[in-house]
């Protein structure tokens, strides 16, 4: 019994030290990541290439927009190259997990439910629902939208967002996209519009002529830079990067170019 008993305790003694070995091998790989991109001289960053103006392509099919000039500042300050990676909303998490790309910045929301299975870094950029409107039409508030009619996509977040704020009486004309919701908006069908900053930028910047602004804000929700989950190095070069575009006024120049709208206060 007695040398059972050693034995047994001998086996939880090696079993714990394997463990203590995998625990701290595991640590090392994970912080990996920063050592990896300034071996290898690229950083590969998961970006939007269909969203403008966060992210699209030229007439040279260029990639261009907010999200982009991040990825290429983030990799001019560590000093080496960006290679794009493009994502859709659906395979940007997973391309990050898989290591297809060191970092996602991709209009990405920050929620709990992600939080379970990457990290993020500080808030680099806006990212609104509003209410839009002729710059002739006084809307300082959601009670001055009694009586207006509103174009809003059907089942969006506007749309709930909305609902929640505005008078009982707002005339809603609601469509099944995007597209037929601005449409309706620029033809003059509506008197105002609510949607989102990516959308409202695009629409802004191809009529001009319609001399619409932003007035309402519905909701709030920035974007963040995605990274795997325990890179603290990479997160903490990343966090100082942004930091530092914040204070010298990069990112609300950034944000004025491509949403009409500075940056302003983010959340760290």
């Amino acid at each position: 019994m007695k040398s059972v008993l050693t034995l047994s305790k001998r086996h939880l003694a090696l079993l714990a030290l394997a463990s203590s070995a995998l625990f701290a091998a595991g640590g090392a790989h994970a912080q990996a990541a920063l050592d990896n991109i300034l071996k290898s001289k690229t950083l590969k960053v998961a970006v939007p290439t269909d969203y403008p103006p966060y992210g699209s392509v030229d007439k040279t099919m260029t990639p261009i927009g907010l999200d982009i000039e991040m990825a290429q500042l983030i990799a001019a300050k560590l000093g080496v190259k960006v290679e794009l990676v493009p994502v859709t909303s659906a395979n940007r998490i997973p391309y990050l997990q898989t290591k297809k790309a060191d970092l996602v910045i991709s209009t990405l929301g920050k929620n709990a439910e992600r939080e379970k299975v990457i990290d993020f870094s500080a808030a680099y950029a806006p990212f609104f629902q509003a209410v839009y409107a002729a710059k002739s039409l006084k809307l300082t508030s959601f009670a001055d939208m009694a009586g207006k009619t509103v174009a809003v996509t059907r089942g969006a977040m506007e749309d709930q967002e909305l609902n929640k704020v505005a008078p009982a009486n707002v005339d809603y004309r609601r469509f099944e996209d995007n597209n037929a919701t601005i449409a309706a908006f620029v033809a003059g069908q509506t008197q105002t519009v609510a949607t989102s900053a990516a959308v409202a930028a695009d629409m802004l910047a191809k009529n001009p002529k319609v001399s619409a602004e932003y007035k309402l804000l519905l909701k709030d929700s920035p974007c963040f830079v995605g990274i795997a989950k325990n890179e603290t190095a990479l997160k903490a070069k990343v966090n100082e990067i942004i930091a530092a575009a914040k204070k010298d006024g990069t990112l609300d120049k950034m944000s004025m170019k491509w949403l009409g709208k500075a940056a302003g206060d983010l959340p760290v």
